[in-house]
């Protein structure tokens, strides 16, 4: 998983105990470096204890923020006495990183309330702050008001702040793969070039005609091809696949990884029914799931809005992302419903796959011309949803996302598949319906929907819908 550097802060306010940034500076970095985070941070020797409360420090500060520029993904300001706000903030401003902030609080200790030992970070918190929401500096909180450094609770926040710094960083600049046209009766997954454009993400495409015509052009004992067709048949089983249809999954995945590694694309979304199978002969589902399962995602059916939010999952997580259908209904359980797709998910997901054909389209274009699937029940256990939409009606990117349980309740079809167990299940699909999203949503295996929010709705500046926050808060259903 790519390492985080963070900026680090440490606010002081000369009329109250200085020798607490002394000793909270290195509880911080101590902290930091045992979480497995890089810092970037003012020497004790460049202002007095390495904090920054003048504008002079905050100067100093910012020249060595901008120094790190390309290294930083996020800023930590911490208090360990009340701080000074402006000093903090002239910081922030001055460097112009635009990178998350998070803001910390030391806690105060009861037998410690003196006035040469009283911090009062408390109160100071809400002083930064202020001066933050004023400069329109977008920021990050802390579970607790005030937490010891050293505590769970805030290494559980440096991991989700840590998680939100990389979406953020890994969206900004992102280069995506768009191989081939959509399915013609797939209008669901239009999407907006020039939306994602301004958002910084960026979308290069290939003709499937192109693709198809380089891998049918490569010699039979080309090594990337037999080394690639290795591959493959270490990935999941194929004692029932044809080695014809082994040699042109190899061939796709030569073709599309050089592609790739051309352009410098972090993900693709690829046609697939009924143009692959009639023209190549193969489906491009294991090629795929290799690619997701290496945290490349790759989205069926050129669905290049539903890969943003794989690859955002799979950047907050540092775990493979599928993209699934809402599927099912289960039995008359209103909290549960079956995700299913042909197959590409990644091998991460399942307990046990195999290489199959598509039956679904197996009967239109032959069973001969659909191997290639990756099937198999899905493992129990906690995962995010997250689905990624251009509205250019509103001229804007939106999103909705929250987590849920796998689980292990009895299923017999086809695919992959699995079924999910959602808090207010109905009402997270009246959310959807009523606002016109698409029916496939990205999942990851991991628990990530708060670094998530963060990351699209605080930082890339996204409309999004947190589908656990806003049941708890409001109690009931939201159209927009």
């Amino acid at each position: 998983m790519y390492q985080v550097t963070l900026g680090v802060i440490v606010g002081n306010r000369g009329f109250f105990p200085s020798h607490l940034c002394e000793t909270g500076r290195q509880e911080v970095l101590r902290v930091l470096a045992e979480e497995g985070i890089r810092t970037v941070a003012l020497d004790a020797g460049d202002t007095p204890f390495g904090s920054v409360e003048t504008l002079r420090d905050a100067e100093k500060c910012a020249a060595l923020f901008r120094a790190h520029r390309d290294e930083i993904d996020g800023i930590v300001a911490t208090l360990p006495n009340f701080g000074d706000e402006r000093g903090v903030s002239d910081a922030i401003r001055q460097a112009g990183l635009d990178v998350p902030v998070l803001v910390h609080a030391f806690p105060d200790e009861n037998e410690k309330m003196t006035a040469a030992d009283r911090r009062d970070s408390f109160c100071g918190k809400m002083s930064l702050c202020n001066n933050l929401r004023q400069r329109g500096i977008p920021y990050t909180l802390t579970t607790l008001h005030t937490v010891a450094p050293a505590s769970e609770s805030f290494r559980r926040d440096l991991q989700r702040f840590a998680a939100t710094c990389r979406v953020v960083r890994g969206l900004r600049g992102v280069r995506l793969g768009m191989l081939g046209a959509r399915p013609a009766p797939f209008v669901t997954v239009r999407f907006s070039e020039k939306l994602l454009e301004r958002a910084g993400i960026s979308v290069e495409v290939l003709d499937l005609s192109e693709a198809l015509g380089q891998a049918n052009r490569l010699a039979p004992d080309d090594p990337a091809v037999r080394a690639k067709l290795d591959a493959l048949r270490g990935y999941v089983r194929t004692a029932g696949t044809p080695a014809e249809a082994l040699d042109k999954m190899a061939r796709f995945a030569v073709v599309t990884e050089r592609w790739m590694e051309e352009n410098r694309l972090a993900a693709t979304a690829i046609q697939c029914w009924t143009s692959m199978e009639e023209h190549f002969g193969v489906v491009p589902c294991a090629v795929m799931s290799m690619m997701s399962n290496a945290l490349k995602p790759s989205a069926c059916e050129a669905d290049i809005a539903g890969v943003v939010g794989m690859y955002a999952m799979a950047l907050a997580s540092g775990k493979p992302s599928a993209l699934v259908d809402w599927n099912n209904n289960y039995a008359d359980d209103p909290d549960k419903g079956v995700v299913f797709h042909c197959s590409n998910l990644p091998a991460d997901f399942f307990g046990d796959a195999e290489m199959s054909f598509q039956e679904i389209i197996a009967g239109s274009v032959g069973k001969e011309n659909t191997y290639g699937t990756v099937v198999g029940r899905v493992k129990a256990g906690p995962f995010t949803y997250c689905r990624v939409s251009t509205d250019d009606q509103c001229g804007v990117i939106r999103a909705y996302l929250g987590e849920g349980e796998l689980t292990a309740d009895p299923l017999d079809t086809f695919g992959g598949y699995g079924v999910v167990q959602i808090p207010d299940f109905q009402g997270l699909l009246h959310y959807i319906c009523a606002n016109g999203y698409e029916h496939h949503v990205a999942l990851n295996r991991a628990r990530v929907a708060d670094a998530l929010d963060e990351a699209l709705g605080k930082y890339m500046g996204w409309d999004v819908y947190h589908h656990r926050e806003r049941i708890a808060k409001e109690g009931g259903l939201r159209q927009e």
